[in-house]
């Protein structure tokens, strides 16, 4: 039986609007992208919602991420296509949530998340097990969670001075 392809909406999701499709590295493009869109919507939200506005948008990435995922794994036959990259969107905009939208902070929190993201330090390799789009998402997720506390330790202790 051939699997049918994915709808358009959870291939616009899943590759973030076509970023998952650049070369090389589509995971970095999928967190360049999230840090480019944050940086410009911030701009327009007030300063008293800045700091928990980038979870919400995680929260949102997740809960249209994870079944859009699931339809191109189901789609493609592939446990974690590398075009698929809401999850670095969700990761990298989490590791933003409660951190000033400055130069050092935005390229410190890409850096962060994309190191993570690749290492995958216990146990975050382990919730790529998780089923389908689970998978996918929750271990970037984990990879921002890691990278958002060492965020608040740089910011804590002002190494993130202008």
């Amino acid at each position: 039986m051939t699997a049918r392809p994915a709808p358009r909406w959870a291939t616009l999701v899943a590759t973030f609007f076509g970023a998952g499709r650049m070369r090389p590295g589509p995971g970095t493009w999928g967190s360049a992208a999230a840090v480019i869109l944050w940086w410009a919507i911030s701009r327009g939200i007030p300063a008293n919602l800045r700091g928990i506005m980038p979870a919400l948008l995680a929260l949102a990435a997740t809960a249209i991420g994870i079944p859009a995922a699931t339809r191109i794994v189901r789609a493609t036959g592939i446990k974690d296509p590398q075009f698929v990259v809401i999850d670095e969107v969700a990761g990298q905009l989490l590791t933003l949530a409660w951190a000033p939208v400055t130069w050092k902070s935005l390229l410190l929190g890409f850096i962060l998340f994309r190191g993570f993201d690749i290492v995958k330090p216990p146990p975050i390799r382990l919730l790529e097990k998780l089923p389908e789009g689970t998978g996918i998402v929750v271990d970037d997720l984990g990879a921002g969670l890691y990278a958002w506390v060492l965020m608040q330790v740089a910011l804590h202790f002002g190494l993130l001075a202008r």
